[in-house]
């Protein structure tokens, strides 16, 4: 694989392939005798590499060619005399059956020219520009020299036909100058030993891939690897350990710099001008930065080391061939986890790259946004893609939770001002709200502290993200307002702040590792000046869980949150008090509600409350049902009955309209299987909550008629 942009050769991992579509040519090669017929048509979709052609090829088990063995044939356009070979490589049902023979540009007709003696003629110079070897097309550019070349065969009467066909065009993935197969002298490493030792120490769990799939590619690559050219003809590098000889010609190969040849004693030698591959010199990074060969105190504590964290884009390049060259050098394994993350894509999940124009400068990001907003957004997104699916949007939404966290954190702060913590809350008397977030918080700790562990660091976001925006700001924060009134008992105002106190102070460290920069800020504030957060100690694990108060809290929240809902959907002003009416199924429920009724009044605004299993629906009510307690909040004297109607009708019809045009999208095959999953799987989404919210508003509106 030769670039000629770069110039240099390239391994096979090196190249990367794009599907494009192309032409195949049909090109007569006419017999020298032309007594005998007209002569063979080959198919190509590189006629500029004919020039370089050195014999044709059939299959020997071709009918059509059966009779031909021993004629010769003439190279259009230059006139050279070329075999017809017969090779059972040669594809007869690809293009005219008969394959022409350039072995010094395409690695299978290498093959075919080592194994009949065919002359190997390189028509390109370095750059793919014609050689002298291409007579008069020398000097042309390889496409230059297609064009031209077709315009001759067609003058001269040889090019039979064209076709379209798709190819798999090879590009440089450093330049992306597409690539050319290339006659020249390479340094290559023998891999078949290497890799089986990189297969077995992970067959063995000596490595562990996270994700585990990634194991499979890993050890299918190694099974199919080919051997591993080194060499690079670039200025920047590790230059190849090897002397020539000016007198006998032979090679030195040392680790020291030799001052005579190793062969006949000459002081004439020179140092070969290639460079090993800069993959090469990376492999041997783990054990090299440590001091290697020399096992000093670096090597023996740190290695071999614990965690690999990189892109799937060097699984290969780099990760495969760290693993072999440490195996053969120390004997060991590199490093016992590999952590494989997704790459960065723009919004439709495709590479960043500056010609497509979807590259985002990370420090703009930051600028706009934040830091700890722009790392959480990345962090957060689960997803099993090659790349994950970047928006501002999603760094925006992050952005705000930043500042949610910032403000929850300064009404603590202001609630903490007389506080001193003296040592654990005896928990017994502790009121609901603080038992339910004390257990929600150890529920947290346990998760976000496991799934660190296990390198799910999306669903720690996650946890963390539901746990601090649904959980402490939406509702323990409301819940424990009463509490902290300064002219309230000091007991209770105590509890509270330590409660606060304790569970502000774990969450800013499970989410430090997220966002290390306002948890920093917010930390050093909390109480008083302090060592860093980030060498504190994580929270620990314990066993505070309360299975009575979160199914209790989970009651009221339920019921809060529908009452939340009717008011939303009714167009209650917030400003306005509501009278509410719960009528509970069970004893058990009436107790609980009537225990915690102030949870209820202070978050719904509710004016008067009324808790009983035998009250009858007021006329005139906006109603509902939640696990057995039904709720009524009478409407006359707060809204407009006849003029909420006739909103709530029109509301409806919107709603009927949006779904039908969901639901006819949803129900086009081209949409299932031309749609990617998650599209199908967001409009499916999408009409479940639009028929969700279309029944509750037939509902609403049969209340009101």
């Amino acid at each position: 694989n030769w670039c000629p942009g770069c110039q240099t050769a390239l391994s096979d991992i090196e190249v990367e392939y794009q599907e494009r579509e192309g032409k195949l040519y049909y090109i007569r090669y006419p017999f020298k005798n032309k007594t005998r017929g007209k002569g063979v048509v080959v198919a190509t979709t590189r006629p500029e590499t004919m020039l370089g052609d050195t014999a044709v090829a059939v299959n020997p088990q071709d009918e059509r060619f059966k009779d031909l063995e021993g004629r010769k044939l003439l190279l259009p356009l230059l006139g050279r005399e070329l075999p017809l070979i017969y090779d059972r490589y040669v594809d007869s049902e690809f293009g005219s059956g008969a394959l022409k023979v350039t072995p010094a540009h395409d690695a299978n007709d290498f093959l075919i020219g080592k194994e009949h003696g065919l002359r190997f003629i390189n028509i390109f110079n370095k750059d793919a520009s014609i050689n002298e070897n291409g007579g008069k097309y020398q000097g042309l550019t390889r496409y230059e020299a297609r064009k031209k070349v077709l315009q001759d065969l067609k003058k001269g009467g040889y090019l039979e036909k064209i076709e379209d066909y798709d190819l798999r065009i090879g590009r440089c993935y450093r330049c992306t100058t597409e690539i050319e197969p290339y006659l020249s002298t390479q340094w290559f490493i023998r891999m078949k030993d290497l890799a089986a030792e990189a297969m077995r120490v992970v067959e063995k769990k000596k490595i562990e891939f996270i994700p585990s799939f990634w194991k499979k590619n890993y050890l299918q690559w190694l099974e199919n690897i080919r051997d591993w050219c080194i060499s690079r003809q670039i200025w920047w590098g590790h230059r190849l350990p090897i002397w020539h000889c000016g007198d006998c010609g032979k090679i030195t190969v040392t680790s020291g710099i030799p001052s005579q040849c190793s062969h006949c004693t000459s002081p004439d030698i020179k140092q070969d001008q290639d460079v090993l591959d800069t993959w090469f010199s990376s492999s041997l990074w783990p054990f090299s930065t440590l001091g290697w060969p020399e096992q000093g105190e670096k090597f023996e504590k740190f290695y071999p080391t614990s965690v690999l964290c990189t892109g799937w884009d060097i699984l290969f390049f780099w990760v495969s061939r760290m693993v072999m060259m440490a195996l053969k050098f120390t004997h060991q394994v590199p490093f016992h986890k590999v952590y494989i993350h997704p790459l960065i894509g723009d919004e439709r999940g495709e590479k960043m790259s500056k010609s497509r124009g979807n590259v985002v400068d990370p420090l703009d990001m930051m600028k706009r946004y934040g830091t700890d907003a722009f790392r959480f957004s990345l962090v957060a997104l689960r997803t099993g893609a090659p790349y994950v699916r970047f928006s501002d949007d999603r760094v925006r939404g992050y952005r705000n939770f930043v500042n949610k966290i910032w403000n929850a954190s300064r009404f603590v702060l202001m609630n903490l001002e007389d506080f001193k913590p003296e040592g654990r809350l005896q928990e017994e008397g502790l009121e609901l709200c603080h038992r339910w977030i004390l257990s929600r918080y150890e529920s947290l700790v346990r998760k976000v502290t496991l799934d660190m562990e296990k390198f799910r660091f999306s669903e720690g976001a996650n946890s963390l993200y539901q746990f601090v925006w649904g959980e402490f700001c939406d509702w323990y924060i409301e819940l424990v307002k009463p509490y902290l009134v300064p002219t309230g008992d000091p007991k209770s105002r105590y509890r509270a702040q330590w409660v606060l106190h304790y569970v502000l102070e774990g969450t800013l460290k499970l989410l430090h590792p997220f966002m290390p920069f306002v948890t920093e800020e917010i930390y050093q504030r909390l109480s008083g000046r302090r060592d860093s957060i980030m060498i504190s100690s994580w929270p620990k694990e314990e066993a505070r869980e309360d299975r009575e108060a979160e199914e209790k809290m989970s009651l009221l929240m339920k019921i809060i949150q529908e009452v939340r809902m009717i008011r939303s959907e009714m167009r209650i002003s917030p400003q306005k008090k509501i009278e509410l009416l719960i009528r509970p199924s069970h004893e058990d429920k009436l107790t609980i509600l009537k225990q915690h009724k102030s949870y209820i009044i202070n978050l719904v605004g509710a004016s008067s409350l009324l808790i009983d299993r035998d009250l009858s629906r007021p006329p005139g009510s906006a109603s509902s049902l939640v696990d057995g307690v039904e709720i009524f909040i009478p409407l006359r004297g707060i809204v407009e009955i006849e003029k909420e109607r006739k909103r709530l009708v029109s509301a409806a019809n919107d709603l009927k309209k949006k779904l039908m045009l969901v639901k006819k999208k949803i129900s086009r095959p081209e949409f299932k299987t031309k749609a990617p999953p998650e599209v199908v799987e967001k409009k499916k989404k999408e009409e479940k909550e639009l028929r969700m919210r279309l029944q509750r508003l037939e509902k609403r509106i049969e209340e009101v008629s």
